[in-house]
């Protein structure tokens, strides 16, 4: 007798496999019906079903297409092609082509029949408008949203929801049964119930209400839910991290080197909860001992485990302004494997011989256990190495702890000032950018925004895992294994001649010809450090390299100028970290590590996708937290800089505040306006005042719209508003210039 699951597989087994069906289809010569393509096949009548199946998962691909009568083409054949749909917020779109390419347009019309995210097969229109090549859409392959979050309406007895992915530009249109209890103003989650079409806009059900505008913290319910990022862990999650307890098993402890009697710290900043990594430092004959013990994570997250999968869905946890969404559970990330003070805790030590002059000349990886003496502040440190502060967090311990952990810190110190020495004549990149720190009142909004101070401390700390991370890319590279390491390539040839255009113009010439080094991009940054415009030139000089991801291949990092970088200081809240320490495991043992269920290139590519959701999440949370504080300040006059110029206006960057607004041309006063994207300028054609990058502008705050992300500023005359500002002020004529416009102007194009 045969069971029911051989007889599948002998059923499946049958089948013919997808280069047998295409070749059938090819040689056919014309579309086939799928009875036709069936009967070429000799398909049995037992298979039919599933043969069935197979087709219709092939044209679900773009691997077939069917057209209107249902007969099964080669997409190639019809000159059409699978690609993504991305929406803009203006109503059009384009096509990111799954065969690689340039993106096809997408009019308005065409994009009323899809969503962003959609895979669509499309036909390409070789002369659309403006001579651009575009794209009409035959068939959606594949809906990339089932939900949507966003705010009800009512209009004339009409309920829809108007998303907040402002890629998503239609209205989502409600049954009157499909509201439930929301109210107009409401923030909900709605269902895809309809998809749209060339026919009809999309229809939608509430899910959930989320609350209003006003409610405190409504800004990440928003966020997680528009990029769709995982919040909750299950029962079984949860329960898995409670089974380890609260503390360090005798068991877990053995067979691990004993790093307790040595004065290891944590030093973070003062919110910080969960402790990847703390430090120790000596002299001895070589020139340096260092320690960076890690948190061993994956000696609780076992590969393929529910812990293992939750956390490789997140990707890394999420650092919003007043919460954090944690890569695996708190009882994990902020207790047991969270390098508290004065408890045990489980590391994997990477322990470095460094010469007088900073150069790492030994290291070894070992799992080893660990008791912090002090969780430690960047603030704390500092006072301590600058001043001679004594540190609060040592105020209980013994007095011989105390001078080991004191001394352990001043090495740390001596050892960063050689590390900083190396990174110079390394020629690494190192863009001094200003942070800004949020801070909060009672009801959970922004009462002020500061700049956030960096000492020396965060980058004593930031040297010691940039040593780690790259001992553990020279560990991998040596045993010759795959892993995941961090990438980062220099410009492309596109952005490189953008970059080179405009360094002309203010006189500035970047060294290496049509592949310039690490070197040449810190040459030219210490050239502009006495520059007004250094912090505009600066992001110019960041913005032309490319983002920095997760890869299988070792290509290096260009801007710290490592041949091989990989991540290991932080694997509690970020995913390929774990990977690496279960790499490095294998490699102590002897074996090559291979991850459960995905290769190392499509964990490269998640990876790098969670990383990007997390930014873009994070990035919207804050922008609507700097919108609701702006609303606060509509008609006052404020400083800034032009840090971007565009056909349609310039956005301002706000002294001391770190918010960007658009000055729309239509405010710049009554003229034309050309714009030169070589030179960064928008040029009066009547008047000749000329606005440009790094110009200081006066603005008003004149518009915000929290839901769209936007603030819109109008120009304001310098003059007067030196002498007093009034709530509503002067727009710049076409003709005028300030005298401190004017100056630079003239500076900027000598």
């Amino acid at each position: 007798m045969v069971s029911r699951s051989s007889s599948s597989r002998r059923s499946l087994s049958r089948l013919p496999d997808e280069g047998r069906v295409l070749s059938a289809v090819r040689e056919a010569g014309v579309p086939l019906l799928p009875a036709a393509l069936t009967k070429r096949l000799q398909i049995g009548a037992a298979d039919q079903a599933a043969f069935e199946a197979q087709l219709a998962q092939m044209v679900q691909r773009g691997v077939l297409f069917a057209n209107r009568k249902g007969a099964l083409c080669l997409p190639a054949a019809l000159d059409v092609v699978v690609g993504t749909v991305l929406g803009h917020p203006d109503g059009y779109g384009f096509l990111e082509l799954d065969e690689g390419g340039d993106d096809l347009y997408l009019s308005s019309r065409e994009m009323f029949k899809t969503l962003h995210g959609d895979k669509v097969a499309a036909r390409r229109i070789p002369r659309g408008e403006r001579g651009r090549v575009e794209a009409e859409i035959l068939d959606v392959l594949e809906r990339g949203q089932r939900d949507i979050v966003g705010r009800l309406h009512q209009r004339h007895g009409v309920w829809f929801v108007v998303a907040e992915d402002r890629r998503l530009n239609q209205d989502f249109l409600l049954t009157p049964e499909g509201r439930r209890t929301a109210k107009a103003g409401d923030i909900v989650v709605a269902e895809i119930v309809d998809p749209p079409s060339a026919s009809h806009e999309a229809i939608v059900r509430i899910k959930e209400v989320l609350g209003t505008a006003d409610d405190d913290g409504i800004e990440i319910e928003i966020a997680l839910r528009k990029h769709a990022l995982p919040f909750v862990f299950s029962e079984a999650v949860e329960h898995s991290a409670e089974k380890f307890g609260d503390s360090v098993k005798s068991s877990d402890i053995k067979g691990r080197r004993d790093l307790r009697d040595l004065p290891l710290v944590t030093i973070d900043g003062e919110t910080a909860r969960d402790f990847d990594d703390a430090v120790y430092a000596a002299r001895n004959k070589q020139g340096f001992r260092l320690i960076v013990a890690i948190a061993d994570v994956s000696h609780y997250v076992k590969d393929g485990s529910v812990l293992d999968k939750a956390g490789r869905e997140r990707g890394t946890s999420v650092y919003f302004p007043r919460r954090v969404i944690p890569m695996l559970p708190e009882t994990l990330s902020n207790g047991l494997c969270s390098l508290n003070p004065a408890v045990d805790r489980l590391v994997m030590a990477c322990d470095m011989v460094v010469s007088a002059k900073g150069v790492v000349k030994h290291h070894e990886f070992y799992p080893a256990v660990i008791r912090s003496r002090a969780r430690l502040t960047y603030t704390e440190v500092w006072d301590y190495l600058s001043r001679g502060t004594a540190l609060p967090a040592l105020n209980a311990a013994e007095m011989p702890e105390v001078q080991e952990t004191r001394e352990s810190l001043d090495t740390l110190y001596a050892l960063f000032k050689h590390f900083l020495e190396q990174r110079r004549k390394r020629g690494a990149i190192d863009f001094e950018t200003t942070e800004m720190e949020m801070h909060f009142d009672t009801c959970g909004k922004i009462e002020k925004i500061t700049p956030l101070v960096r000492n020396d401390a965060h980058r004593l700390i930031e040297e010691c895992m940039l040593a780690a991370n790259v001992c553990a890319a020279e560990t991998i590279r040596a045993h010759h294994v795959q892993a995941l390491f961090r990438i980062h390539e220099g410009p492309t040839a596109e952005k490189l001649a953008a970059l080179k255009a405009f360094l002309a113009l203010c006189a500035l010439r970047l060294g290496g010809g049509e592949k310039p080094a690490t070197k040449d991009y810190a040459k030219l940054l210490e050239q502009i450090q006495t520059r007004d415009d250094k912090d505009l030139l600066q992001t110019l000089l960041l913005r032309s390299l490319q983002r920095a991801e997760y890869g299988a291949e070792e290509k290096g990092h260009f801007g710290l100028a490592y041949p091989a970088y990989a991540h290991f200081t932080s694997p509690i809240r970020r995913y390929p970290d774990l990977l690496v320490h279960r790499t490095l495991k294998a490699i102590l043992a002897g074996k090559a590590y291979q991850p459960k269920g995905d290769s190392w290139k499509a964990l490269g590519e998640h990876c790098s996708v969670t990383e990007r959701r997390a930014d873009e999440a994070t990035r919207d949370v804050e922008t609507w937290l700097k919108c609701l504080y702006m609303q606060r300040h509509l008609d006052e006059v404020m400083t800034g800089t032009v840090s971007g110029v565009t056909n349609f206006g310039l956005f301002v960057t706000l002294d001391g505040l770190a918010i960007d607004g658009l000055v729309h041309v239509t405010e710049l006063g009554s003229d034309y306006f050309r714009f030169d994207a070589a030179r960064h300028t928008l040029t009066g054609q009547r008047g000749g005042v000329v606005y440009t990058l790094a110009q200081r502008v006066a603005v008003r705050v004149v518009r915000v719209d929290p839901d769209a992300g936007k603030i819109d500023f109008s120009l304001w005359e310098e003059e007067s508003s030196e002498k007093e500002k009034p709530k509503t002020g002067k727009k710049r004529s076409a003709g005028k210039v300030s005298k401190t416009q004017k100056k630079m102007s003239e500076r900027k194009t000598s």
